[in-house]
């Protein structure tokens, strides 16, 4: 994704499976741009060779690859508008497709059946070169550990691309476990994973987005496929390779944001207080807060948004002291809730303009979240 190489348009023609390749194409057209003035960023690299067609997309940040197998009558490579080949595929009737590139024409023809379709390239040659896997030194990480670290911090990561370093994920590899922390200046939220197995040395921040993509793609393989390079990390999963940049930049200490002491630590039933938040949730319309009132015995979750309406809802807590109202944003709320596995919640107060922090059972998962400033 850095530098351009020229790919020699040839005639590529070849014959694949219907069903495959819409499959293929759907997992590498996620890499393709839609916001990008460069036309050939948002195509897909068509290349034949060796009883393969081997797919790419990328919108510089992000790389998909796939290969397909296919009878190549003819090798060669081309590029065409990505998301209308994926749309062209999944509608073509049960059938082989065969997809034949004219260059003196500048168009590429797909057929199925009596289905017909011509399609304008792209200049392969604009085309950027991807970085190469194989110099990339790979090692095997556990799917299941790598997956559900990102699972449970990828919602904390900014999606302001303003401050570039919160829209990555810290991704460290320390002796016997992943760690991974995300934040948006809002929340916070850190997980430790422990691996088996000897790990590559990393500290990387990484796109948000790539790592998630990296999810979707995993499937049900044991392993997930790791490489370094000096500005990329690439990764490969059940013959499909994301490569993604290194985000440049300082990731902030997050252990320093963390609070040390907390005036409340109470344990609550995570699933019972998620659906009381979600309710109330409806209500808490136009950026209105979600309000926490702790009384004895009890938490009242409410929310009103004027026009529109109020909602309130309370549920047993081991809270004792003088009542205490806090407020957050509700979707952050919602999410924290959610990341944290385990039965029982504990929800750390310190007052309402403190952060507060949620955890589980065990404590290899930290969600900070910060308060909203009531009204009043």
């Amino acid at each position: 994704m850095i530098d351009s190489e020229t790919l020699v348009g040839t005639g590529l023609r070849i014959t694949v499976s219907k069903d495959e390749l819409a499959a293929k194409l759907g997992v590498v057209a996620r890499a393709v741009s839609t916001r990008t003035t460069v036309l050939v960023l948002g195509g897909i690299q068509l290349r034949a060779e060796a009883g393969q067609l081997h797919l790419s997309a990328t919108d510089m940040e992000v790389s998909l690859r796939a290969t397909v197998e296919a009878q190549v009558a003819d090798e060669g490579t081309v590029v065409v508008p990505g998301k209308l080949l994926l749309d062209i595929a999944r509608s073509l009737p049960d059938s082989d497709v065969t997809i034949e590139h004219k260059p003196e024409e500048a168009v590429v023809v797909v057929t199925a059946g009596t289905a017909n379709y011509r399609l304008h390239t792209y200049s392969s040659e604009d085309f950027p070169r991807l970085p190469e896997i194989e110099d990339a030194g790979l090692h095997g990480i556990d799917r299941e550990a790598l997956v559900e670290t990102v699972a449970r911090v990828g919602r904390s990561a900014s999606r302001d691309e303003s401050r570039p370093v919160l829209t990555g994920i810290l991704v460290r590899f320390e002796p016997g476990k992943i760690v991974m922390a995300a934040t948006d200046s809002y929340r916070l939220a850190v997980k430790e994973t422990p691996v088996e197995g000897t790990l590559p040395e990393l500290e990387a921040i990484i796109p948000a987005r790539a790592l998630q993509e990296l999810a979707r793609i995993a499937g049900t393989s044991d392993e997930i496929q790791l490489g370094l390079q000096e500005n990329h990390v690439v990764f490969g999963a059940e013959g499909t390779w994301l490569t993604t940049r290194r985000i440049d930049g300082q990731f902030p200490n997050y252990r320093q944001l963390l609070p040390e002491q907390f005036e409340y630590e109470l344990p609550l039933p995570r699933e019972e207080l998620l659906e009381v938040v979600r309710r109330v949730s409806l209500m808490a319309q136009r950026n209105s807060p979600l309000r926490l009132r702790f009384a004895d015995g009890d938490l009242t979750v409410s929310a009103v948004t004027q026009d529109v309406g109020e909602a309130r809802e309370s549920l047993p807590a081991p809270y004792t002291g003088d009542a205490m109202e806090i407020g957050f944003n509700a979707e952050f709320l919602r999410d924290g809730l959610d990341s944290v596995d385990s039965e029982t919640i504990k929800f750390k107060l310190i007052s309402p303009l403190r952060p507060a922090v949620l955890e589980g059972e065990a404590d290899d998962y930290v969600y900070l979240i910060m308060p909203i400033r009531l009204a009043g």
